[in-house]
């Protein structure tokens, strides 16, 4: 008899030690499950602080007068994508390094006052040749000293001309030339060939198409060899492409007939010049402009 009680004793020692280890490993359990909860929370409180900064311009992305820098990108061929010098570029959106740029940075590829206004805008926006000299962060207010005398006082001038013209389309005031003396070996084609490809032996003279300024003189496009680039109003580019040698720099003005290069063969597979008319940056049919010959 005292045996039994003895057992039941431990028996009933044993089920309530049973019971409480049970209620133990459900206590221990139940912070595990919270700091999983914790952890994940706090990760997603890290993620969201380390979530990457806006780039440069992003407000500004989609909007007229902005360019989105996509990959493969550089300046000087957004310059030509968008008919504009790439140090404009560079001014305007106010780049501290010109050589580094991100996919998915927006750059300001209009003159600030261009931007800045409507309607009326565009107008001065192709008379406004001296609006690339304006500091890239200024206001409408600070362009307007320079803007007014090229737009108004000038007009029937002569230095207005071109600017009349970038409104009207521009071909007839400018009467492009031919800039080689060779024969055409490839025309036209959007989708393969932007400009036309005119034969010639190394050394042969490359002139001007019309009056100009150099905005590129240089081998930084891949595919284009040593190129140079002409800007002839707010509306019209034409480019000289594998070059043997450049004979003029950026920013030089440039009269049409003048002699600006020597043909090659840089970045080619022959001797040649591949030579490009842009409209606003959009490769057109250099027929279209040419006199026939």
């Amino acid at each position: 008899m005292l045996v039994s009680r003895s057992l039941g004793a431990w028996g009933s020692v044993l089920l309530a030690g049973f019971v409480l280890a049970g209620c133990g490993s459900q206590v221990n359990r139940a912070p595990v499950e919270d700091r999983g909860t914790a952890a994940s929370s706090g990760g997603s409180m890290s993620s969201s602080a380390a979530a990457p900064k806006p780039l440069p311009g992003a407000e500004n992305a989609g909007k007229p007068g902005y360019y989105t820098v996509r990959p493969g990108d550089t300046l000087i061929r957004i310059g030509l994508e968008t008919g504009q010098s790439w140090k404009d570029i560079s001014r305007w959106s106010n780049l501290e390094n010109p050589n580094l740029i991100e996919v998915g940075q927006v750059l300001r590829v209009v003159p600030p006052a261009s931007s800045s206004s409507s309607g009326m805008a565009q107008s001065s926006q192709s008379d406004s040749g001296s609006g690339r000299a304006v500091a890239p962060v200024v206001v409408a207010g600070g362009d307007a000293t320079v803007t007014p005398p090229a737009t108004v006082t000038p007009a029937p001038a002569t230095p207005a001309k071109p600017a009349a013209s970038a409104q009207t389309g521009g071909d007839d005031d400018l009467g492009f030339i031919w800039p080689a003396s060779g024969s055409l070996i490839a025309g036209f084609d959007e989708a393969r060939n932007k400009g036309y490809d005119i034969a010639g032996k190394a050394g042969d003279p490359v002139v001007a198409a019309a009056d100009g300024r150099v905005v590129y003189a240089g081998a930084g496009l891949r595919g284009y060899g040593n190129l140079i680039i002409l800007k002839h109003n707010n509306t019209y580019l034409t480019a000289y492409a594998h070059n043997q040698t450049l004979l003029v720099k950026e920013d030089q003005s440039v009269r049409k007939g003048q002699k600006i290069a020597e043909m090659g063969s840089t970045d080619a597979d022959r001797v040649k010049l591949h030579f490009e008319v842009r409209r606003q940056g959009k490769p057109v049919d250099p027929s279209r402009y040419l006199p026939s010959r």
